[in-house]
């Protein structure tokens, strides 16, 4: 289904007025477009988050200086550190204010060599597990205002059919190694575990296909008037996303787009599709939204693939995440700031 007004299914809702923003990996690329264009559209307050509190003061301040409008406020967030995603919690509970727009954009594509986080999730996961825990943490502290849209990036290789990228088919996986628990599966990918093959370019296919269940899963979850929706921003070459891919891709397929006319879009274009979808209806919560098949910019449009609306997969995927973190939207014994 493409997202046009004139589209019965498509309901555009216009954003809370004052609304409040809070996106994740802003010291650069897409979040820091997105930021900017959130300012444009009126936003009184966005919090900007980064890995460094260093940095992403000096985003704010420049963001500041660009907009000429002074709605930014950093906070520090290291997304692979489950006590930095804590105290940024606890800094948003004292700070008091819910937050209309939750754009989840911090992401990575993993590099040659596998790398792990001090928690055992392999990189291009752990931004996934890290936004897990903030959501859920921000929806237990009633940060999210009644009517919030949650924004989560994936990417179009989770729809399939992308030269160099193949997710793993986690039902046969399942299967074939984990006697047909599909939660076991995910979560061996998830943390790069047994049976799993590490190739860089099929992990961040898979991080991102994890990523569209783990949206779907959690629509499921959010209150009636809260939707989430998973996006791919499409090609856009001129960030720092890529900055530890493998030298195939680096050097080879990302050039080549560079050179093919509509393969390729500036990351204020990209990021523009983030607040497209922060105006959507809640008929179209849990989907992904993602360039149509064959291309990579231009329109986005809801994904029909099979693989992306399997329930038990989506399920299995929000299992996996919850175990990985500890953490589940249902468990009322964990506190938001504990």
């Amino acid at each position: 289904m493409a997202l046009a007004e004139h589209d019965s299914n498509f309901t555009k809702e216009a954003p809370v007025e004052h609304s409040i923003a809070l996106v994740t990996g802003t010291t650069s690329g897409l979040g820091c477009a997105a930021a900017r264009l959130l300012s444009a559209k009126g936003y009184r307050h966005i919090i900007v988050t980064g890995r460094s509190l260093r940095q992403v003061q000096e985003t704010a301040a420049q963001l500041g200086s660009e907009t000429r409008r002074l709605v930014f406020t950093p906070l520090e967030l290291e997304l692979g550190t489950p006590s930095s995603v804590q105290s940024a919690i606890a800094a948003l509970v004292k700070r008091g204010t819910p937050i209309d727009f939750l754009l989840l954009n911090a992401g990575m594509v993993p590099g040659k060599a596998r790398v792990l986080t001090p928690t055992g999730v392999e990189a291009s996961q752990a931004p996934l597990i890290g936004h897990h825990q903030l959501t859920v943490g921000l929806l237990r502290a009633n940060l999210l205002s009644p009517g919030a849209r949650i924004v989560i990036t994936s990417a179009e290789p989770a729809r399939g059919g992308v030269p160099m990228f193949k997710y793993t088919d986690a039902p046969a996986f399942a299967a074939k190694y984990f006697r047909g628990d599909q939660t076991a599966a995910v979560e061996a990918l998830i943390r790069n575990g047994p049976h799993v093959k590490y190739a860089p370019n099929n992990a961040y296919a898979d991080a991102k296909l994890i990523v569209a269940w783990w949206a779907a899963a959690l629509a499921r979850r959010l209150p009636t008037d809260m939707a989430v929706y998973a996006v791919s921003p499409g090609a856009s070459n001129a960030t720092n996303v890529a900055r530890n891919a493998g030298p195939l891709l680096k050097y080879l397929m990302i050039p080549i787009v560079n050179l093919i006319p509509g393969m390729n879009q500036t990351p204020e274009t990209a990021a523009s599709r983030y607040l497209q979808a922060s105006e959507f209806g809640t008929n179209v919560s849990g989907q992904f939204f993602a360039s149509a098949p064959g291309k990579f910019s231009g329109p986005i449009e809801v994904q029909r693939q099979p693989h992306l609306h399997d329930r038990v997969s989506q399920e299995a995927a929000w299992q996996a995440v919850v175990n990985v973190s500890g953490i589940d939207l249902c468990n009322p014994s964990l506190s938001a700031v504990s």
